[in-house]
């Protein structure tokens, strides 16, 4: 009987697969973001928002694209004091030094209320694959079905509804008129505003601007796993404007100053 012949010590048998990225790399003497030379191409020729839209999509935007992505993250940056906006100034007030965290803090509440719908909404529409032709009666039909299988399940449905704009979000609105006039209306959109017309029927459910932004951002080709991560960069600009105003106007105490007198201790048993 032959015995079994150890492998020998440096045979390795799971060899690990060449690290790659196509998001960006450096030398000694340049930077590479998505395949263009960041100090040539990209610094001082786009804004911002177009490299960013780069990062995420692979590809720089057409000026339509462009003015629609930038009309995006303006429309999220901020919306006043937000609960994302007090959890940020509250932390802060706990933990000066460290604006990191009292941003993180901020961010941490995205979700299926705040933040979150961008994604949520463009899961729900991605799920249905609206085709580019898709008819008005071909989007009613499947907006009906959408509509009726979250009423089933007792589900949200994402994107509609707002506790401030009840009648309207002014947002939304402008949202969709620089889409259509740079021609970007497309079937994902088309079909958040039929399922927006159903869910009303009998009750106000307005389009709200997190659900415009999800669906427009659909129709521009962003992965659905970038859609939240695009509301979170845009919200965190209007986070560190709040930190700045807190560092000067502090709110973060006076807050906890009201809750400590106003809430009534009150004890089960």
């Amino acid at each position: 009987m032959t015995a079994d012949v150890p492998p020998a010590a440096d045979a390795n048998p799971h060899p690990i697969t060449p690290l790659r990225t196509a998001i960006g790399h450096s030398t000694k003497d340049t930077v590479e973001v998505c395949g263009h030379n960041l100090t040539d191409e990209l610094m001082g020729e786009v804004d911002f928002a177009a490299v960013f839209f780069l990062l995420v999509s692979g590809r720089l935007p057409g000026k339509g694209e462009a003015r629609l992505f930038n009309a995006v993250l303006v429309a999220l940056a901020d919306h006043g004091l937000t609960p994302s906006a007090l959890a940020a100034r509250l932390t802060y007030t706990g933990a000066p030094e460290a604006i990191q965290g009292a941003v993180a803090a901020g961010l941490l509440g995205a979700g299926s209320v705040f933040l979150g719908v961008f994604e949520d909404a463009g899961r729900m529409l991605r799920a249905e694959s609206p085709a580019a032709d898709s008819t008005d009666s071909d989007l009613d039909t499947i907006a009906t079905r959408v509509v009726e299988d979250h009423r089933s399940r007792k589900a949200r449905l994402p994107g509609l509804g707002h506790p401030i704009h009840t009648g309207g979000d002014p947002r939304t609105a402008r949202l969709l008129r620089i889409a259509e006039e740079e021609g970007l209306l497309g079937p994902h959109t088309r079909l958040m505003l039929r399922v927006q017309q159903a869910a009303s029927r009998g009750r106000d459910l307005p389009l709200n601007a997190g659900g415009a932004s999800g669906a427009l951002l659909c129709d521009l080709g962003i992965d659905t796993a970038a859609l939240r991560g695009i509301a979170l960069v845009a919200r965190s600009a209007g986070l560190v404007g709040h930190l700045v105003e807190e560092a000067h106007a502090p709110l973060g105490r006076w807050l906890w100053d009201t809750a400590e007198r106003e809430t009534t201790y009150t004890h089960p048993h």
